[in-house]
């Protein structure tokens, strides 16, 4: 089977399936694991590198509002990678190529492969991302092994921090403007011992402000802005931290959103952990300093 993945989280699932091989097509994001980073690249961005996150959100609202598309598909590399399945997503425009455009393309090359579109809203649907990506390409076994260790993961964190309060946290999916956790962002932030102070689980996440932050009264901001590993969100949260815009005291983190909370894929798991890591030290749930720094 010849596999085009247009989601990092779905590349990340097939490799961790066990179907790597099939994978001949992935997106420039695309870049766990490393391996990944070796199959023909589909899809590009179409907005500059190194804006600062003020200069991202107003561009990326500005092409949205006008109908234009934010990541450039190469047909030609799409035709010549003959595909038996195409994998993208009806979740978020601005965070890969949306299914429409990926239909419109291969009716356009006359190419017959099939789509499978993901659409997780919450955690549990994540997980069903894995059954449905081991359905298609015929891994079922592996689905159900990989499935099986991320609950008992999950089961761990959730004995783990069963008997301690909830933490109120604010989990800042963007910093500039600042934007609440949508999708399954606060049942991470729940499972991990934590109270979700502003943001709705399996809802898209949306703008508030920073009088808003401050009057949600968190104990711990968690500062992963979507797109960012840690590298990109430690400067980003220090200047949350320097802006003055939050309440003194507050523990401030930064977490590499990119392999542990943006993208729905395994490795979510990871995110709870550091999430039940960072709210309850003492739960003997270990930190991955890898993923996540406090600022203040």
């Amino acid at each position: 089977m010849r596999v085009v993945s247009l989601l990092p989280s779905a590349t990340e699932i097939l490799f961790a399936l066990g179907a790597g091989d099939d994978v001949v097509g992935v997106t420039f994001e695309c870049d766990h694991p490393p391996e990944a980073r070796t199959r023909r690249v589909v899809s590009t961005s179409a907005l500059p590198e190194g804006l600062p996150p003020a200069e991202i959100d107003a561009l990326v609202s500005a092409r949205m509002a006008a109908g234009e598309d934010l990541y450039h598909l190469d047909e030609g590399v799409l035709r010549d990678l003959d595909a038996d399945l195409v994998v993208t997503q009806d979740l978020c425009a601005v965070c890969a190529v949306d299914v429409s455009v990926v239909d419109d393309a291969l009716a356009y090359l006359g190419c017959r492969a099939d789509v499978l579109t993901l659409d997780p809203q919450d955690l549990g649907q994540v997980l069903n991302s894995v059954t449905l990506l081991g359905r298609a390409v015929r891994c079922e076994a592996a689905a159900v092994r990989l499935l099986a260790g991320l609950r008992t993961r999950l089961d761990a964190v959730a004995t783990a921090v069963r008997d301690r309060p909830p933490v109120p946290t604010m989990v800042l999916e963007w910093t500039d403007p600042p934007f609440a956790p949508g999708h399954w962002v606060p049942e991470m932030v729940t499972t991990a011992g934590g109270t979700p102070v502003i943001g709705t689980a399996g809802k898209r996440s949306e703008r508030i402000t920073w009088q808003e932050v401050a009057a949600s009264a968190p104990e711990v901001v968690v500062c992963a802005p979507c797109g960012f590993d840690l590298a990109g969100s430690v400067p980003l949260a220090e200047a949350v931290v320097t802006s003055g815009r939050l309440p003194p005291g507050l523990a401030v983190w930064a977490v590499d959103a990119n392999a542990s909370f943006a993208r729905p894929g395994p490795r979510l798991v990871d995110g709870v952990e550091a999430l039940a890591a960072i709210l309850h030290p003492d739960a003997g749930v270990p930190l991955d300093t890898r993923l996540a720094r406090r600022i203040a």
